[in-house]
């Protein structure tokens, strides 16, 4: 039966870091056969021919796979004639699924984590019921690379290997270290140059600073028109409410779990998260805190913060300032808004939220059981050349000499005293797309110390400075972390509770997050219905949520 083939490709995550140049070191050959010197009569021995592969991939704006120079680059140095089947970014997840559904699957799934991407519970059932053949032979004899990488990084072999010890699929492994810490809050320092105020440290301090911003017409323009406190309701720290409540208690946006001595635990239905309600909701009922921050998108946000009659935006939480105001060149704004470190509570907590950085639980590429041994071999080489920097760097940021380049004298790397790897090539105004790279099709091996190496410009403020200033900023938020986080982006949950667990998760998320918005707006009294929403939490079977979660870390912990 003609096997249908289904491809992936993507969009890019925000400033994918890569670096440079390690040539690759595999030169076998990618079938896996053996050349001869020749034949008996002398002639140079027939070329052989290609490993037809089927690849289900999805396609991204400014890219064609078929054409994509990587592609190309692929196809010769491994051997490989591929079988894409392209699919739109929408829907892409609904196809994956249909394809298995049928069983008219190709050889191997290729996505993007930040797209689609096998959950551990997909990766569990169709690894257990043979339709993705487990890689670890194929690591062993044929992928040096991967291997190393999962020695030198144990947490990328957690990450992968299943709990009855075998590898149905590789994830994204990509140290954002800006991107670990999401939660920041940024606020417009050039307004409290105006006031004349210093940068606030307590709790307090930030309530005074917003009362300032609110009353004291920082813009200038005589009208009451500042919003001290804004933000939105996605997923990249543009929630307010994480950066304030961490003053009181670890709140890990999103989870609402903590970690003490080996136990995973709720906040959300500590002391310490009632207390940090209310100082949320005293800056709400003082009018300091956008109300729009609870219920808008990022692009109503940024229209606050590219107000055109005036700059009216104090303070804005995100994971970097781009969200909400432009930093193109020729901006006004962007140099105003600075980040500003984890506040210190009345208890002097002062945590921040820290997570992997950009690193999900699932696997983003996998062999089926359709695909021959030979393009097993193929398809786990061609990988294992994305575990090298040049091959991580030719697949996610494009061919060097097109995308990127060796770094010349006097360009700096992002990491401090690390030695540059890589240049980026810019674009052109108006330049048509290179179609040379994958993007985030091409993500898989980006630890921090690779991330580090990629040159940026010194001036933070410049657009060629960008990354250097979500880190520089980041590093104000390193260390505030708890001691112990609950790794939930690592462990594996056993496939009996899985479904379980996913409507546990779902039913209390939605419940915390509605009672807190309540809480903060006085829709509900935090004295009166405490209790009544401690006993809901209760009800919804939050005991029996983190027993899961804890069996699943005991197991992971072995």
């Amino acid at each position: 039966m003609k096997k249908r083939l289904i491809s992936l490709l993507m969009l890019v995550t925000v400033f994918t870091i890569v670096i440079s140049g390690c040539s690759g070191k595999n030169t076998d050959s990618p079938s896996g056969a053996q050349a001869s010197n020749g034949n008996a009569s002398g002639n140079a021995p027939a070329a052989a021919a290609p490993v037809e592969v089927s690849v289900f991939a999805v396609q991204e704006s400014g890219i064609d796979i078929p054409t994509n120079k990587f592609t190309t680059f692929l196809q010769d140095k491994f051997n490989i004639k591929f079988d894409w089947q392209i699919n739109p970014s929408d829907g892409a997840k609904e196809k994956r699924q249909i394809s298995l559904a049928s069983g008219d699957y190709p050889d191997a799934y290729l996505l993007t984590a930040y797209i689609d991407e096998f959950s551990q519970g997909d990766v569990l059932k169709y690894g257990q019921q043979g339709v993705l053949v487990p890689l670890n032979d194929l690591i062993d004899k044929y992928a040096p690379n991967i291997k190393a990488a999962m020695e030198k990084t144990p947490a990328l072999k957690t990450l992968n290997t299943a709990p009855d010890g075998n590898i149905y699929g590789l994830g994204a492994y990509t140290e954002c270290f800006h991107c670990s810490y999401p939660n920041k809050m940024w606020i417009n320092t050039e307004w409290l140059k105006k006031l004349n105020l210093e940068e606030p440290k307590t709790t307090e301090e930030f309530k005074q600073m917003l009362e300032a911003f609110k009353t004291k017409d920082p813009n200038g323009n005589g009208k009451a028109d500042e919003v001290p406190l804004s933000g939105s309701t996605e997923d990249f720290g543009v929630r307010i409410i994480p950066y304030l409540m961490n003053s009181f208690v670890y709140d890990d946006d999103r989870n609402y779990l903590n970690m003490t001595d080996g136990k995973v635990e709720s906040a959300a239905i500590k002391p310490e998260w009632k207390e940090g309600l209310t100082y949320i909701k005293s800056l709400y009922d003082a009018g300091l805190i956008d109300p729009g921050a609870f219920t808008q998108n990022a692009e109503a946000f940024k229209k606050i913060g590219e107000n055109a009659d005036a700059e009216i935006l104090g303070a804005g939480a995100g994971m970097h300032p781009a969200i909400f105001i432009n930093i193109d060149p020729g901006n006004t704004r962007s140099a105003h808004y600075n980040a500003l470190a984890p506040l210190t509570g009345p208890e002097g907590i002062s945590y921040t939220t820290h997570d992997a950085g950009g690193v999900s639980p699932g696997a983003k590429f996998v062999i089926t059981n359709k695909a021959s041994e030979e393009a097993q071999i193929a398809l786990i080489k061609m990988v294992d050349y994305m575990f090298t920097p040049e091959g991580q760097t030719n697949a996610a940021s494009g061919m060097k000499g097109i995308d990127w380049t060796d770094p010349g004298e006097g360009d700096v790397a992002l990491g401090k005293d690390v030695k540059p790897m890589i240049k980026q090539i810019p674009m052109a105004e108006g330049e048509a797309p290179r179609n040379a790279g994958w993007s985030g099709m091409g993500h898989f091996y980006m630890p921090k110390e690779y991330r580090d190496t990629f040159v940026q410009g010194t001036d933070i403020y410049a657009s060629n400075g960008y990354e250097r200033r979500l880190y520089d900023a980041s590093l104000l938020y390193q260390g505030h972390e708890p001691k112990e986080l609950f790794p939930l982006w690592s462990i594996w949950i056993d496939p009996t509770d899985i479904d379980e667990a996913s409507m546990l998760q779902t039913n209390l998320r939605n419940y915390i997050e509605q009672n807190e918005l309540q809480f903060i707006t006085g829709n509900k009294d935090l004295n009166k219905d405490w209790d009544a929403y401690v006993k809901g939490l209760k009800d919804l079977k939050l005991d029996r949520y983190l027993e899961i979660l804890q069996k699943a870390y005991d197991v992971s912990a072995k």
